[in-house]
């Protein structure tokens, strides 16, 4: 049976990294006026004597470039790279105005730089943010030809009266779920681990998927913008969760207040899911910590604006309610 922690990922550990940079930055950070909770997918803080609140975020592929590379195919992670920050940053009910993107790499090569950044920019058009900066650096010495690392920023602007948190939702909100477009870009240390467990090839065709399997992990993250934003502009969002590492129960919990909880009911499982939790013997539960099972973007509205959230976005379904809570759980899987 195979788990994140064994593939060398430890979620409890960084969770209480998170907690420890928690108390540090206390005293660091007291005089910024911070217009979002520690811990949010986005950090905001208001700007003095005006309405607005800048939010930034920053995020990686993580090793997902491992497949990418072994197969030198680097056309998609720069998608990948643009949408893990700019889904974070949408969270917050902010629209991304700029993108920085940083680039470690071995030896600069054009065949190898340059499908990077075509990549990059294609998502930052597909996300209508501008690539405005970014550093290139070129070390020979600490990565090998090949081999590379990529990082990106994206600030928000939002209205100080139109932030989202969560602290709005209520009892009887619902639930909508934005599919994903795949695996997106966490868990992959856990599945290279699984495939080389398993003595399977990124070149291999997967009959039951239909691809070979190198074009199904290297499938880059859904960009959520557009959705996000014409969605804004008709009613209100109570609160929003961007699916990553942790799955839905490590992140829509982080939007949902104290007393509450939400309650998701079972819903299709893509077949890419169903297939890879057979073939690494993997737990349910397992499972739901560490991929999007699917989904990969939630937000939740009133009952009374569901039906305007699945106009405007055509492919989201409802996937639960929230509840009072009578413990602190914050969560229920009716599928798990």
């Amino acid at each position: 049976m195979s788990t994140y922690k064994e593939a060398g990922v430890d979620i409890e550990k960084a969770d209480r990294f998170v907690s420890f940079l928690k108390d540090r930055l206390k005293n660091l950070n007291k005089n910024l006026k911070q217009a979002l909770p520690f811990g949010a997918f986005a950090a905001g803080f208001l700007v003095e004597d005006c309405d607005l609140v800048i939010t930034s975020t920053t995020d990686g592929v993580g090793t997902k470039l491992k497949i990418a590379q072994s197969v030198n195919v680097h056309n998609t992670v720069g998608i990948d790279l643009v949408a893990m920050n700019v889904n974070d940053i949408i969270t917050t009910g902010s629209t991304p105005k700029a993108f920085l993107d940083y680039i470690a790499i071995g030896k600069i090569e054009e065949n190898l730089i340059n499908p990077i950044i075509e990549g990059i920019i294609t998502g930052c058009e597909e996300a209508n943010t501008p690539l405005v900066g970014g550093e290139t650096a070129e070390m020979p010495s600490f990565y090998k030809d090949g081999e590379y690392d990529l990082a990106g920023f994206c600030i928000g602007i939002c209205k100080k009266d139109e932030i989202v948190t969560g602290q709005d939702i209520k009892e009887g909100d619902v639930v909508v779920a934005i599919p994903s477009s795949g695996f997106h870009s966490n868990g992959f240390s856990l599945i290279r681990y699984v495939l080389e467990k398993r003595n399977i090839k990124y070149e291999d065709y997967i009959k039951e998927l239909g691809k070979e399997l190198w074009e199904i992990l290297l499938t880059p993250t859904r960009i959520y913008v557009k959705d996000v934003l014409e969605l804004k502009s008709k009613i209100k969002i109570k609160g929003m969760a961007h699916i990553t590492g942790g799955g839905i129960p490590g992140n829509l919990t982080r939007i949902i207040p104290d007393g509450l909880k939400a309650v998701i009911s079972a819903y299709p499982i893509p077949d890419l899911f169903l297939w890879f939790q057979k073939l690494g013997n993997i737990t349910k539960e397992e499972m739901y910590k560490t991929f999007n099972m699917g989904i990969g973007f939630m937000i939740v509205v009133e009952e009374k604006d569901r039906d305007v959230a699945l106009k405007t976005i055509r492919d989201a379904f409802v996937v639960g309610h929230i509840e009072q809570s009578k413990d602190s759980s914050k969560i229920v899987l009716n599928d798990v």
